[in-house]
């Protein structure tokens, strides 16, 4: 068995936990024995993921539900056989519900013909669609679900307590989730979404790639003036060669590093 790291109270990041990082952020939020994932990246790696969860003693058959932040490949492509081995269900924003019944490659980008990438994308149902102020319990633990438009349009982010579980709106680098027209990409509306993450009470940002990372105004502030200057801009575009925040994500993770002044719950 393993003993278990959580970062916040009733809240594990599945890389974190295992020392290496195996794909996107893969949060699992539990009270007691009942658990959910929120993402689950590709399905290449559930099997590490189940095998982490079995051996951090989270009954497989507890887990209440799968929640997609939102519809892209690298954060979903796993659902099916995820739903499958855990027998449970799907969670997600009622506008990721056909890309992922319909297993879409061009909304999800699992398909970009001009860059030679073709991934499977196994199709699957969302059995219950949750909008902005909704509820999501889990056990008594509460998490109160954001609708965070502007990398897609059914990105969802989830407050508890402190803590945001921030999906793909901002990093800490201040980089933000790619904007493509394909998987529905709106400037105006991530701006709105930047500001009120910035305008919250929230303390920490979880993302869903790389380490999670203080609310700061000024360094929102920053990021958004960037974001609203695209509105006039006619050179974005999603063809970086690298990301450096994910290398040193590898090493923070390998380390077992978290920011300073964020003080674990014991397990």
């Amino acid at each position: 068995m393993l003993i278990r790291k959580p970062i916040f109270p009733g809240v594990i990041e599945l890389n974190f936990q295992a020392g290496e990082v195996l794909g996107c952020n893969v949060y699992l939020v539990y009270d007691q024995d009942e658990w959910i994932l929120i993402d689950i990246g590709y399905e290449e790696t559930v099997d590490d993921f189940v095998e982490i969860i079995r051996q951090l003693d989270f009954p497989l058959s507890r887990c209440k539900t799968l929640v997609a932040t939102h519809a892209d490949v690298d954060h979903i492509q796993g659902l099916a056989k995820a739903k499958q081995l855990l027998k449970t269900t799907v969670t997600g924003h009622p506008k990721a519900a056909k890309p992922l019944r319909e297993g879409d490659t061009l909304i999800t980008l699992a398909e970009i013909e001009a860059q030679n990438l073709k991934l499977a994308m196994p199709p699957v149902e969302i059995e219950h669609e949750v909008n902005d102020g909704d509820i999501i319990k889990v056990g008594n633990l509460e998490l109160e679900v954001w609708h965070t438009p502007g990398h897609t349009d059914s990105q969802l982010a989830f407050r508890h307590g402190d803590v945001l579980l921030s999906g793909d709106n901002i990093y800490r680098d201040g980089c933000i989730g790619a904007i493509d027209a394909h998987h529905g990409s709106d400037i105006k509306a991530f701006v709105k979404s930047l500001e009120r993450i910035r305008d919250s009470d929230v303390k920490w940002l979880a993302p869903s790639h790389g380490p999670i990372f203080r609310n700061d105004k000024d360094f929102l502030n920053r990021t958004i003036d960037r974001v609203r200057g695209y509105l006039k801009m006619a050179d974005f575009g999603t063809l970086a060669d690298s990301w450096p925040l994910m290398d040193q994500w590898d090493d923070e993770v390998a380390e077992g590093k978290l920011p300073e002044g964020l003080v674990p719950p014991s397990a």
